[in-house]
């Protein structure tokens, strides 16, 4: 199978599995194919996938990660505040490292928008069924939906690197409050706690909910960096610490934290 065969083979295989969608029809241009296969992977539930599916679909992701390119995070430099911490502005799922961190929700099963440019939608997206499978399992195991400030592991089955660290954020809707802070250093913390006892040696922070849940950026960096720094002073387990940045605001607010 060529590219366009992969996705029209998925787009058909949902939308068998989800009948409500079965009347769509498949667009000829390559960029609305791309965007309807990508909604249907943000609608479809946590099915059981049959190894067909699975291995057509990783096929499909394997070369959509090649031609989006991969950034080696053992190639970026570290900043003046610790030769363990780098700082990097661009698209978190491009990066080859031990783990990323994804900014959850509490259902830990991903974006259900489709084609939100959410964090969340991203990894979900382009890690393939598999990731939304396995959250599932842990939810469903667990019983409950996930606390703020707590994090959890997964594979991260086509993405460059080796695990998905999933955290919960805490979600500001007035004035940024001292349990707010403290929540917010409990997800940096506590993914630093589960990564070294998995033999993550690195991992890459995006900017935990400063996007959607509205934590003020400045604070928000601020609250990072210094947990990771104080972390890493007792630990010798990880390596390297990555704080992804998207923005040039972002960058900018780092940059001033760590190479100051």
């Amino acid at each position: 199978m060529n590219q366009e065969e992969r996705r029209i083979y998925l787009i058909r295989e949902m939308q068998r599995e989800m009948p409500q969608y079965a009347d769509i029809s498949i667009p000829e241009e390559e960029m609305q194919q791309r965007r309807l296969l990508r909604s249907l992977f943000n609608l479809r539930p946590p099915y059981p996938a049959s190894e067909d599916f699975l291995n057509v679909q990783d096929a499909y992701l394997s070369e959509v990660i090649r031609e989006r390119g991969i950034v080696e995070a053992k190639a970026l430099p570290s900043v003046k505040a610790s030769p363990k911490i780098a700082l990097w502005q661009g698209d978190i799922t491009t990066l080859r490292c031990d783990a990323i961190v994804n900014a959850a929700n509490s259902a830990l099963l991903g974006c259900w928008q489709p084609c939100h440019s959410c964090i969340d939608n991203i990894i979900h997206s382009l890690s393939g069924v598999q990731l939304r499978i396995r959250c599932n399992e842990i939810m469903q195991a667990q019983g409950h939906e996930e606390p703020t400030g707590r994090a959890k592991i997964t594979p991260a089955y086509n993405l460059p690197c080796r695990y998905v660290l999933h955290t919960v954020g805490p979600i500001i809707a007035g004035p940024l409050r001292r349990q707010d802070c403290e929540a917010l250093a409990d997800c940096y913390r506590s993914c630093l706690e589960l990564a070294a006892s998995n033999g993550v040696q690195s991992i890459a922070f995006c900017c935990i909910s400063t996007g959607v849940f509205h934590f003020p950026q400045e604070s928000a960096a601020e609250i990072a960096t210094e947990t990771v720094l104080r972390f890493l002073e007792t630990d010798t387990s990880i390596r390297q610490v990555i704080f992804n940045v998207f923005t040039d605001r972002d960058r900018n607010i780092y940059r001033n934290l760590l190479e100051g």
